[in-house]
């Protein structure tokens, strides 16, 4: 499961990251992973992957979507069940609802 695989990369890099918002929002920075889409063809499958970043501050979102996008770009392509990953977009995605600082990068990722 690709989600899996991105949201270990990110714990072993260190990062806090789940695969949605807690019912009791964390204090802090963290990420949130979510599979917006995949496709099969060929025997080879993508996915399109979108990570909010979480901070305190705009500023702190920023900077945590910075060290995912480093992270993405190139950790994960040292899995073997990886074989590409682009950064599709990057964005400032705060939630106006909520009022929580965030910002929104998405990949396309090509996995076996």
């Amino acid at each position: 499961m690709i989600e899996k695989t991105v949201l270990d990369c990110l714990k072993a890099n260190d990062l806090t990251a789940y695969m949605e918002v807690p019912e009791t929002f964390p204090t802090g920075d963290f990420c949130v992973v979510e599979k917006t889409g995949s496709s099969y063809n060929n025997k080879i499958f993508s996915a399109t992957i979108a990570i909010q970043s979480y901070s305190d501050s705009l500023y702190g979102a920023s900077q945590l979507n910075e060290a995912v996008k480093g992270i993405m770009l190139d950790n994960l392509l040292e899995e073997d069940e990886i074989g590409s990953v682009d950064l599709n977009s990057d964005y400032n995605y705060t939630d106006s609802e909520t009022k929580r600082y965030r910002y929104q990068a998405v990949y396309d990722i090509t996995h076996y």
